[in-house]
């Protein structure tokens, strides 16, 4: 029997399931169940411990030991003999995966992907780790030996197993519900000095390697710069977005982003694509555009916008979650590149300018091959020896680029993690309604409405929001992420049109989200809903990981859409989420980024524009465009040709009157100015 017949001739739980990450591991020896009632039975019913391995599909690693451990038949039958086995999708139950992540950390010290917690039969855990070599190895314990050990502690001693999970159990609890206090200023400014004391001043980012792209980490700097006129905070964002796209981390031929890069100067990708990265980087890219003017900022965030629109979209308008680093077993081989074939495919003259451009050699810079980059490339030089324009230059690159990626769509692709996850859906509608404001492409907006619409029509389920959609399929109630993420969507789509429809809809999102998340007892919001099936502890997080905590961006959207809406109820929440996080954001201030971004909009003397007009009218069509392509963090805007038809939606607008010409207000504290006509004058004060 050959290894791929081998493979699919076992079948497991796992068959039924939608998932990708879940049908990878269908064909398995192990027996898999899914997350759910029947293993946790099983368990009790046989006195068995339980492993739960929590990845996703397009995770490397997880393959690694899926193809050591998972498809090894011996190593299957130690662990079916004694232990219940789940595979849980991370993407799928951002629940289950931040639960068991914080035990990982507290055990271990650190965390990732693949995660594997040991369980007492009740989902206590005991023991947990990431990444297991079959064999010991790497300074780390062996798969086999763990499963033989922990088996052997747990039925020798379990009493001791009970008492290390109800101890690990207690102790979650207690970190869940800490202490709070005023959240004072002083973490903003601590949060830049931490910045500013990891920041990598030769290559950009924070830290030594491996480096992500902390987009939020740079969205918050731009904030600081506006907030305190800080040039350092700006030089930090630019040169960090410079080295990005310069590096392999960035896909110069395809375009997107890859999860992180490897080494300090962000030569070599950790090359899986993600869409939650690739939408955080539109924004960012898109605001500093906003900042510095950069013609080539709105490049980088308009063709990432092509890739996810070119590879990423589902006909119906939704987006899919990933691709994976590995096409046919080897990490990257889709990316890379020898310096005889871009001869062969672009001839001598045009391959040796690309070559030149793009540091591709015959020695190569990753494992013999070439990542495409421009980290170390010196243009001037390279145009003196080109007899031509700097824009037929840039036309020749371009002619080799589009050659090559003709060439690459024939090999075999990365898998594609085609499920269509509500949180990274909602952070994409936003960037794709920020970037057509600030850039002014109505195709943009066209797209994120019709991605809002799928949402909709797709992943609402007897008026309750849900979490993913594969093959027709919609499953798991919407955690927090996909309200609050769905709140900030909803605010760029309001103010990339001025529809009081989104405006409205960012209300009933915000009242269902504070029914379903909040914990009435100490402020915050909870990850999983009070209508939700009941796990160990219930994470409420606010430290920001790859992405923004659910907690850090409802504080930030609940303190917009409280100044677009005059409903002061959802400044009050924000305010006692500033009160219940305290600790946890003074205690680690770079570490909350995005929530401290809602601290510096309460300190910069917040501002609305409310704008009264017809549609058409040229005055207002200035203003609109004034607000929209510039970086007002601080200001929200409402613009409307009837006031009262926002009696409903901003009740403190309604009030206004409308003359024969534009008239514009400007409000703070809840207070206006007197109006004006004269669209100059306010754009000066502004």
């Amino acid at each position: 029997m050959d290894d791929h017949n081998k493979k699919n001739h076992y079948e497991n739980k796992l068959i039924h399931e939608k998932s990708p990450y879940l049908l990878q591991h269908a064909h398995n020896p192990v027996d898999w169940y899914p997350w759910g009632d029947e293993a946790f039975e099983k368990a009790k019913n046989e006195n068995k411990p339980v492993l739960v391995s929590i990845g996703y599909s397009t995770c490397h690693w997880c393959h690694v030991m899926e193809r050591e451990s998972f498809e090894d038949e011996e190593t299957a039958q130690l662990l079916n003999d004694r232990f219940v086995s789940i595979k849980v999708d991370r993407e799928e139950r951002p629940d289950i995966d931040s639960i068991y992540m914080k035990v990982c950390q507290g055990l271990t010290g650190q965390g990732g992907w693949p995660l594997n917690v040991f369980l007492t039969p009740n989902q206590k855990p005991f023991y947990a780790g990431t990444y297991f070599p079959k064999e010991g190895k790497y300074n780390l314990p062996g798969f086999k030996d763990a499963i033989m050990q922990l088996y052997q502690q747990y039925k020798e001693n379990p009493e001791r197993i009970t008492g290390i999970g109800d101890k690990i159990t207690a102790s979650l609890q207690e970190r869940m519900n800490a202490e709070g206090g005023e959240l004072k200023e002083e973490a903003v400014h601590q949060a830049f000095q931490q910045m500013q004391n990891s920041f990598d001043t030769i290559y950009g980012g924070f830290g030594q390697s491996p480096k992500f792209p902390s987009p939020h980490m740079l969205m918050f700097l731009l904030r600081y710069y506006r907030t305190y006129e800080n040039e350092l905070a700006l030089t930090m964002v630019t040169r960090t977005l410079d080295a990005m796209a310069n590096g392999g981390i960035y896909d110069h031929i395809g375009y997107g982003f890859a999860r992180y890069a490897v080494d300090q100067e962000w030569l070599v990708p950790h090359f899986e694509k993600m869409l939650y990265d690739n939408a955080m980087l539109v924004l960012t890219y898109t605001e500093a555009y906003q900042v510095t003017k950069n013609e080539r900022y709105k490049k980088i965030a308009c063709d990432v916008l092509t890739y996810v629109e070119r590879d990423m979209t589902e006909r119906k308008g939704g987006f899919f979650s990933a691709e994976d680093a590995d096409s046919e077993g080897v990490e990257g081989k889709f990316y890379v590149w020898s310096e005889q074939e871009v001869l062969a495919i672009l001839g001598d003259e045009l391959g040796s300018l690309y070559n030149r451009a793009f540091d591709i050699t015959s020695k190569g810079n990753f494992e013999g091959s070439n990542i495409p980059n421009l980290i170390h490339t010196n243009f001037t030089k390279i145009k003196e020896s080109f007899d031509g324009t700097e824009d037929e230059f840039k036309t020749k690159l371009e002619e080799a680029r589009r050659k090559l990626f003709a060439v690459r769509e024939e090999r075999i692709h990365p898998h594609k993690d085609d499920k269509i996850l509500t949180s990274w859906n909602m952070l994409m509608v936003a960037a794709f309604a920020k970037a057509s404001k600030v850039f002014d492409i109505p195709s943009y907006l066209t797209t994120a409405q019709q991605s809002y619409e799928f949402i909709e029509d797709h992943l609402v389920v007897d008026g309750r929001l849900m979490a993913r959609y594969r093959e027709g399929e919609v499953k798991f109630k919407a955690y927090h992420d996909d309200y609050a993420y769905g709140l900030w969507a909803l605010n760029e789509l309001y103010e990339a049109t001025y529809d009081s429809n989104f405006l409205q809809k960012a209300k009933n999102l915000s009242n269902e989200m504070h029914h379903l998340f909040w914990d009435e007892t100490s402020g915050g919001f909870y990850l999983y809903g009070h209508d939700a099936d009941e796990l160990i502890a219930r994470p409420k997080d606010v430290h920001d990981g790859a992405l923004p905590s659910g907690n850090s961006v409802a504080a930030l959207q609940l303190l917009r859409l409280s100044k677009m809406t005059g409903e002061m109820k959802y400044d009050e929440w924000a305010n006692q989420m500033f009160t219940a996080f305290s600790g946890d954001v003074s205690s680690y201030s770079s570490g909350h980024a995005y929530f401290l971004m809602s601290k510096l909009f309460t300190v910069s003397s917040p501002k609305e524009v409310v704008i009264v007009g017809e549609p058409n009218d040229e005055n207002r069509v200035k203003m609109e465009r004034y607000l929209q392509e510039s970086f007002l963090p601080e200001l929200t805007s409402i613009s409307t040709e009837d006031p009262e038809s926002l009696k409903e939606t901003a009740p403190f607008a309604s009030a206004f009157t409308k003359s024969s010409q534009t008239t514009f207000y400007l409000c703070e504290n809840f207070t206006c100015s007197l109006p004006t006509t004269d669209v100059e004058k306010l754009i000066k004060q502004l």
